[in-house]
């Protein structure tokens, strides 16, 4: 469901996003002047052009979970910049990019277009080309979602252009609350989502060990954990709700991390299960692992476990769990954070000390708001400025840096 319905409508508005910001920054200088410098007797008259030129062959690299997102709004900046593009898809999620592709090329056929200007490279995992690709001297841009390992050794090519979307630690922050049921099931659906699959998944609860301040008193770190545990259950249990939401387990390597979680330590509040589909009854699902952390355990909540793998760690007080949850983005990066209060002041703190290490922060979300979602022309999409990333979707740098202003001076 991911490499079709989420990913797909969600990458076609960044990629239109990526178009007009293209297109504002391609018509923002003048692309003729005059410039008259007066001397006296006589002017000194140059005629001048400017010209966006493009920096040439740009390489999208596509994830196995999300093989539409980033990849579409990676390939339409760099199209409206007037790069030409090769598409290399995971070689486990080929077939939604390609479909993609395919409706490119018969547009730029429909349009006279050669149609080169958008190529699939497709590999298998025994013979991966990405690495020959990405080091090809005549690539000088490379769009990439995924790992962070390998994200990092796209970096430090030499002499290209990198956008990346890596991983990170995302934690969601819990101080006080009006309502902690509605918050407890905000935040199942949100670690349920996709089985955790997502960039944006919160993998670390942060509580404090004297519990959580609600109206009708203050609620025990035990009772808040056992709430979200019967939460996460109710959801995945639930046989119209729980197998949709949840989704199936992309990798094996993914199946099998779930399948260890349990060994990583700590107190096992609910172990993750099988979950059926009816409709798809051959798709491996898995429901969430919720595992209790002391804060001194910081070996295991200190990267990310992709999957459906959640944490609850148990903190002093807020202000330290506001101290892990930023000192986990300086060392691994983060995409977002979520963080719940009632007080102004705590929630500015929150707001500053995420905000100084470029992470968002999404405050009291319960409903149908949920941290995994940015949206289109209304979010960006990472803010480029910490370990997860060095791109943001969609601002000017995700645009400019793909080509350069040129002028020619003509007496």
């Amino acid at each position: 469901m991911m490499s079709f319905q989420a990913s797909g409508p969600h990458s076609s508005d960044r990629a239109l996003e990526a178009v007009i910001e293209g297109y504002l920054e391609l018509n923002k200088y003048v692309k003729e002047t005059d410039w008259i410098k007066p001397m006296g007797k006589f002017d000194l008259n140059v005629h001048k052009n400017f010209k966006p030129i493009p920096k040439g062959i740009a390489l999208v690299i596509g994830c196995s979970t999300f093989p539409v997102w980033n990849t579409v709004p990676g390939l339409f900046a760099n199209l409206i910049t007037g790069n030409v593009a090769i598409v290399k898809p995971h070689p486990k999620a080929v077939l939604p990019i390609a479909i993609v592709i395919a409706e490119i090329q018969k547009v730029l056929k429909e349009n006279n277009v050669d149609t080169n200007a958008v190529q699939l490279a497709v590999d298998t995992l025994s013979h991966p080309i990405t690495k020959e690709l990405a080091e090809h001297k005549s690539v000088n841009i490379i769009d990439y979602t995924g790992g962070s390992e390998f994200g990092n050794y796209i970096e430090s090519i030499k002499g290209k252009t990198a956008f990346t979307e890596k991983a990170g630690v995302n934690s969601i922050i819990i101080d006080s609350v009006k309502d902690l049921k509605a918050v407890m099931q905000n935040i199942a659906f949100a670690t349920s989502l996709y089985s955790g699959q997502m960039c944006t998944a919160p993998q670390n609860i942060f509580i404090p060990k004297d519990g959580v301040k609600t109206p009708e008193g203050i609620v025990s770190f035990n009772d808040a954990v056992k709430l979200l545990a019967d939460c996460i259950s109710g959801l995945v249990d639930n046989p119209k709700a729980g197998a949709p939401t949840l989704g199936a387990i992309q990798s094996d390597i993914t199946l099998k991390r779930v399948h260890d979680s349990k060994s990583l330590g700590g107190k096992i509040i609910l172990e993750s299960k099988a979950i059926k589909n009816e409709e798809f009854p051959d798709a491996r699902i898995a429901s969430p692992t919720l595992i209790e952390l002391t804060r001194e355990q910081t070996t295991i909540f200190n990267h990310e476990h992709f999957g459906p793998i959640v944490f609850v760690v148990k903190t002093n007080d807020t202000n330290d769990s506001v101290s892990l949850a930023k000192n986990l983005v300086i060392e691994k990066g983060a995409l977002t954070c979520g963080a719940y209060s009632t007080d102004e002041a705590v929630m500015k703190k929150i707001e500053d000390e995420m905000n100084e290490v470029f992470t968002p922060v999404s405050f009291n979300f319960t409903g149908a708001a949920f941290i995994n979602s940015h949206a289109g022309f209304s979010d960006f999409h990472l803010t480029g400025g910490n370990a997860a990333g060095n791109a943001s979707f969609t601002n000017a740098e995700f645009i400019v840096k793909r080509f350069v202003w040129v002028g020619n001076r003509f007496a």
